[in-house]
């Protein structure tokens, strides 16, 4: 069996450098952009998700050559045709914060009675110079006040089908359990041990 795999995390995100720690539980030893001193701004300007993954996993590969990877999450909101998707780290504009982004969307949603939604990440993992994508997907509905102070970005809206709790009320083991995030990464931590036992 190969030795637990040492990857690099294409983000300066530190919420999702935590979720995705704790997500994949030994499988894979995760290394932020800080331990390597890099504070590059890293591109993503693809018009998907899947894109945006790929793109960042590729740039931080071709600067440190080291097996690594990226992801790219979004919020589709069925009323609002898909929106923010792709965009949603970034809906209120540039610079912006999760509560920028937040009261632009709940100011969209006004009046509006379909709440439908999910969230999606796709993980583009760069091992070995090959490339392999996993995707995850949560549906659910969302609030029209904020309820919980735990995660990050949507989460105080966003209650996945099933529950009466948004994602930020929430506690870590079993947000991980049913996200979008946790869907994904869990594929990338399955196929990991698998590729550990081949060679």
């Amino acid at each position: 069996m190969q030795p637990i795999p040492e990857l690099l995390f294409a983000t300066h995100n530190l919420h999702k450098l935590r979720e995705v720690t704790y997500i994949l539980n030994g499988r894979a030893i995760v290394k932020s952009l800080a331990e390597h001193n890099i504070t590059i701004d890293i591109p993503e300007d693809g018009d998907t998700l899947e894109a945006n993954a790929r793109q960042k996993a590729w740039f931080i590969y071709n600067l440190t050559g080291l097996d690594c990877f990226a992801d790219d999450t979004g919020l589709e909101v069925d009323a609002l045709g898909g929106r923010p998707g792709v965009y949603s780290a970034r809906y209120a504009g540039e610079g912006c914060s999760f509560a920028d982004n937040i009261k632009k969307l709940l100011t969209e949603l006004q009046g509006v009675s379909d709440r439908r939604a999910q969230f999606r990440t796709v993980v583009a993992l760069i091992l070995g110079g090959k490339e392999y994508v996993f995707e995850g997907k949560v549906r659910g509905h969302l609030l029209e006040l904020e309820a919980g102070e735990k995660g990050f970005g949507y989460d105080p809206l966003f209650v996945p089908e099933g529950y009466n709790l948004t994602f930020a009320q929430m506690d870590e083991a079993l947000k991980n359990a049913i996200s979008h995030r946790g869907e994904a990464f869990q594929k990338m931590a399955n196929f990991l041990e698998f590729y550990r036992q081949i060679d």
